[in-house]
């Protein structure tokens, strides 16, 4: 001790420590910490004891539980002799006592008290470094004494499976650990205060004029404000705000406002406000929040369960780690986490905060990054950020504001070198960065990832584990669903689920296949395999582990999810619907533009077809020949012409779309819960391919009929000086009917080889029912199904023009009635044609609802 500094003793639980001027301690449940404590009350990082030159000092770094000196929540408070200190809760926690020199019987220097486990695995554990990087501190901590399987203990009926994990019994030696230890989330204490005064109105907003700034990119520039009432009440205003304002985890309408009680919780962005009498308490979400599942139930049609029970809870600044064997219900799982497919039973909670009844606000602080790249890969990175920042972000962010972002992300995770890159040139492991920093964009608290090592070497799977290792340790809890067991150790909890649906394991990853009993993860998936009918989850709630890691978030008694009403769960857009499509049209534009080959194809396709056309020998094409208006025999050549270029345009159109909607679905599903017009969405898809089959449809047409000079209709109907443009409109159109008919198949199929099959018969049919191949009107059923096909109306459009019914008088007595040389006829025929696209736009719609979050389905 350096002369005039006051010595500070520390005692807790029998141990004491000399405290050292020179240095800081940091107490809390990380085992690379100086003061640990195994009790979940207590955060990983709990608080630091330091000498600030004056006085020793206590600070509270956020805890979730809280710091309690004599009953009072403290953030920092200075220390002496006679101090006793609470952490996790004011009358029980863990006590410390702090005492003068006199009191010290510890060695002079306080040395690193080891997690319980380690201290009775391994003696010498305490000797290991102290400085270690945050995603070595699992591999430090020494794993529980091996114990062969043959000496474990075998259930009966059961071979290869022990009754007794080799690590229990050690929990029944520390107190307060497993039973009656609170979970590991609560109220946190506020970030800062401010003061109100009778009549005053306190706005909140990004920009720096408000009385309240949030420096939060999901807050618009004049968010909300606070008002008080004349009889003292107040009441929250929103200011038509992007994201929504919201009151206990529902949003207000835009522009409204609501009364506040002493109990509600106002959400603005990352922050939430609290009024606690004349004072408004202001939280903001940094991102170190816990998150717990408490028993939930996914039940299927029929009664079966596909997730059984499930209950874990972890601290702050955690990695978790999801592995199990084929149909252990771990997709299931983190939909359910999530909230794109609510549990039918049971909880989720974040931060203490039902995210079933809060999800409207809740999404916006949840980051996932599906097994499936959520980028277009056509796009350079730097571009496909840009437009997801557009869509994210609130319409009165500045390109600066959203840029400044995107490279604070960019650089977080050492992308910023590849930014000018297309996202097909990256690596695997690349990719799956980009995904990432899509997600890191708004800032998320939570993050979860499905598969993000699927089909990636050795390497890459390390580096992108260390990467998950690496948000965590920078304040973000992450949880990894992942089949690769190889980098396991780099996490802080490991959860094993068994087939069926049920917890088999978690704990510390170290520590689980002593609990299994086998060497390697190999065995223990074969055991799954092997004893299917065994009951893992039985086994792991009778073991001390269970007791340890899981028993104080079960305790709580499962409950039946009540959802808020449907409009009440309808979050605000961040951006109104006219922004997101101009949005998504160019985004859309710029995938298109950046695809060299689909540009190619897409003038090929109807130029080859228009040429095939024109080598058709016509004596007479689409005219009526010269004998006063009729030909000597009927014309075949005309209907001919019509039905290659009527079916040239059904598959063109419908090529064009068959697959947009199939290969974006990951895309659409993840960008939907954050706030995505389902309507701009599609229409965008309807304004780009419109135009692309329009464009198409003309070529053709031209291509078609513009040679054939006076072997063509001498005028229209409706253009009477342009017959060929006549001609080529029910052309066009078919096309565009034709690509909204590909959108519905592109919206039914599972996977992307199931398109072509079905573009190739829809185009067949089409043929067939043109009316060019036999007479369709007068055969009762053959013509009302032909009124379906978008070809028979556009041949009978082009047909009224032709004068089909002279052209190709299949009855002379008994003439087709959509072919009638009139004017009216050739528009109630275009007219159908059109109304069947847009009634195949609702039909798309109506089956996008399949594809978004349960959860978001109105």
């Amino acid at each position: 001790m350096g002369h005039g500094v006051p010595e500070l003793v520390l005692e807790s639980n029998g141990r004491t420590w000399t405290l050292d001027p020179s240095r800081s301690y940091t107490l809390g449940r990380d085992p690379q910490g100086d003061v640990v404590f195994d009790d979940a009350r207590v955060s990983w990082r709990h608080a630091t004891i330091s000498f600030n030159g004056r006085s020793w000092v206590i600070e509270d770094h956020g805890s979730t539980n809280g710091t309690f000196v004599q009953g009072q929540r403290i953030h920092h408070l200075e220390l002496g002799p006679g101090t006793a200190v609470n952490l996790g809760n004011a009358t029980d926690g863990p006590r410390l006592n702090l005492s003068g020199a006199a009191a010290a019987v510890a060695t002079p220097q306080a040395q690193p008290q080891q997690p319980y486990a380690a201290q009775q695995a391994d003696p010498g554990w305490a000797q290991a470094p102290q400085q270690q990087a945050p995603h070595q501190q699992v591999q430090q901590q020494a794993a529980p004494q091996q114990v062969p399987p043959q000496q474990a203990g075998w259930q009966q009926g059961a071979p290869g499976i022990p009754q007794q994990s080799p690590a229990e019994g050690y929990a029944q030696q520390v107190p307060g650990v497993g039973a009656g230890a609170p979970p590991v989330y609560g109220d946190r204490s506020p970030t800062t205060f401010h003061q109100f005064s009778l009549g005053r109105v306190m706005r909140i907003g990004r920009a720096l004029e408000n009385d309240l700034v949030v420096s939060d990119l999901q807050v618009s520039r004049h968010h909300a404000e606070f008002h008080s009432t004349p009889d003292g009440r107040m009441e929250i205003r929103d200011l038509g705000s992007h994201n929504g304002t919201y009151v206990n985890g529902q949003p207000i309408a835009k522009g409204g406002s609501q009364l506040l009680g002493p109990t509600d919780i106002v959400g603005v962005g990352h922050s939430t406000f609290r009024i606690v009498g004349d004072r408004l308490e202001e939280f903001v979400d940094t991102g170190e929040v816990s998150f717990s599942a408490r028993h939930l139930t996914v039940t299927v049609d029929g009664g079966k369960q596909i997730l059984k029970d499930v209950s874990f809870g972890v601290p702050e600044k955690s990695l978790i780690a999801v592995i199990g064997p084929s149909g252990s219900g771990k997709s299931t799982l983190l939909k359910a986490l999530t909230g794109y497919r609510p549990a039918n039973q049971g909880e989720v909670l974040y931060d203490n905060r039902n995210l079933y009844k809060q999800f409207a606000e809740l999404r916006q602080r949840i980051g996932l990054v599906p097994q499936d790249d959520i980028l277009h890969k056509e796009l350079t990175v730097k571009k496909a950020l840009k437009y997801a920042a557009k869509l994210r972000f609130p319409a009165d962010t500045t390109a600066a504001e959203r840029q400044a972002r995107i490279d604070e992300v960019l650089r977080e995770l050492k992308l910023d070198i590849h930014k000018d890159k297309k996202v097909t040139s990256l690596s695997g492991g690349q990719r799956k960065r980009v995904s990432v920093a899509l997600e890191l964009l708004t800032k998320p608290s939570l993050i979860f990832l499905d598969e993000p090592t699927s089909g990636l070497d050795p390497g890459m799977d390390r580096d992108v584990m260390q990467l998950l290792r690496g948000l965590a340790d920078d304040g973000r809890t992450v949880l990894v669903v992942t089949h690769s067991v190889a980098e396991l150790a780099l996490c802080d909890k490991l959860l094993v689920m068994a087939p069926g649906g049920a917890v088999a394991y978690f704990g510390p990853p170290e520590e689980a296949l002593n609990f299994f009993g086998y060497d390697t993860w190999a065995d223990v998936f074969s055991a799954f395999e092997n004893y299917r009918d065994y009951d893992w989850a039985g086994r792991w709630k009778g073991s001390q582990h269970y007791q340890m890691y899981a028993a104080d978030i079960d305790a709580v008694a499962p409950q039946a999810v009540q959802m808020p009403a449907l409009q009440a769960m309808k979050p605000p857009k961040p951006q109104g619907w006219g922004s997101q499509l101009v949005t998504l049209v160019r985004r859309y534009a710029s995938v298109i533009a950046s695809d060299k080959g689909f540009i190619a194809l897409m003038f090929a396709l109807p130029a080859v077809i228009g040429v095939v056309s024109a080598l058709i020998p016509a004596d007479y094409g689409l005219g009526l020949g010269p004998a006063k208006g009729k030909p000597p025999f009927s014309n075949r050549d005309g209907s001919t012409i019509l039905l290659i270029l009527a079916v040239g345009a059904c598959f063109a159109g419908a090529a064009n779309s068959v697959r947009e909607l199939i290969k974006e679905r990951v895309i659409y599903e993840r960008e939907r819960a954050t706030g995505l017009s389902r309507s701009a969405y599609l229409m965008s898809k309807v304004i780009v391919l419109g135009v692309i089959t329009a464009v198409q449809g003309g070529l053709l047409g031209a291509i078609g009929l513009l040679y054939r000079g006076d072997k063509m209709p001498k005028e229209g109907l409706l253009l009477t000086g342009s017959p060929v443009l006549e001609l080529t409109l029910p052309i066009m159109a078919l096309g565009f009917t034709s690509m909204m008919f590909g959108l519905i198949i592109s919206s039914l199929v599972k996977t992307a080889e199931k398109t072509m099959p079905l573009l190739v018969m829809f185009a067949i049919v089409q043929v067939v029912f043109t009316g060019c191949l036999f007479q369709l009107h007068d055969k009762i059923g053959v013509e009302q199904i032909a009124w379906l096909m978008p070809a028979r109306w556009a041949v009978s459009a082009a047909g009224t023009t032709a004068q089909l019914n002279v052209l190709l008088p299949w009855d002379p007595a008994n003439p087709d009635p959509l072919w009638e040389h009139e004017l009216s006829q050739w528009c109630v025929d275009m007219g159908v044609l059109l109304a069947l696209g847009v009634a195949c736009g609702f039909v798309v719609a109506r089956f996008l609802r399949r594809h978004e979050p349960e959860v978001m389905r109105k």
